[in-house]
């Protein structure tokens, strides 16, 4: 029986409320720019997906927080480039301060309806939970607005480490925590690439909570002689 769980946090946990988009238009508009959510949500994944993993090896823990600022301001500057409404800025710092403030509330946020009765039962079933994520410092403040601090006896994130999933060096951070072997215990997260191939290549047990319903071509990536383990939420676990 699984003694330990460790969990992904965005899009495992919790997401956010409509889109990435939504909430920087709306953001933006308080800035004077105006511009389509749906334009700004694509630019921002695009922007997003090219940017360099969240990780600061070999950085004094002191100037962490300022890095992640300039990295999240680097790739929302270059969202708004890609929209192609980025000089309708006046003073774009100022914009992008109110900005990641407020996704360190639980307001740009909302929990998935399954994550609280499957984090109760696991509690009562005595299993040590943990999060391990690629998110940045602001997942203390918001998984304590969120509610969810309380479940949680530790939280690795890849800035703190100086490394991003999937590279083994987080899982193996978040290990060492809990004084346990790898192959003890279980990682969920709605990543296939960073959680569920990054734990089993760490050695982890390893299961895809793929809410999206994504298709990965498995036999062009060599994972596991293991079958893949998916659900599409955590009421398929009970």
């Amino acid at each position: 029986m699984t003694k330990i769980i460790f969990l992904d946090a965005a899009g495992t946990l919790f997401d956010v409320r409509g889109s990435v988009g939504e909430v920087y238009a709306k953001i933006a508009k308080n800035f004077g720019v105006t511009v389509k959510s749906e334009d700004l949500n694509a630019a921002f994944y695009q922007s997003f997906a090219s940017a360099t993993p969240m990780a600061f090896p070999g950085v004094e823990a002191a100037k962490i927080p300022q890095l992640e600022l300039e990295w999240w301001q680097t790739v929302s500057a270059k969202a708004f480039q890609i929209a192609g409404i980025f000089h309708q800025f006046s003073d774009f710092p100022k914009f992008f301060a109110e900005l990641y403030a407020h996704f360190a509330t639980a307001e740009p946020w909302f929990v998935y309806p399954d994550v609280f009765p499957a984090l109760n039962r696991w509690q009562q079933q005595g299993i040590e939970l943990a999060v391990v994520s690629n998110f940045d410092s602001r997942i203390y403040p918001v998984l304590k607005s969120l509610n969810l601090a309380e479940y949680f006896t530790s939280v690795t994130i890849s800035t703190e480490v100086g490394s991003a999933k999937p590279d083994s060096k987080i899982f193996t951070a978040a290990l060492q925590k809990h004084n346990c072997l790898a192959e003890n215990v279980l990682h969920i997260g709605d990543s296939f690439k960073a959680d569920y191939c990054g734990a089993t290549t760490a050695g982890l047990k390893a299961i895809w909570l793929n809410r999206q319903q994504e298709k990965v071509d498995l036999d062009k990536l060599s994972l596991t002689e293991t079958p893949l383990e998916q659900f599409t939420s955590f009421d398929d676990f009970f």
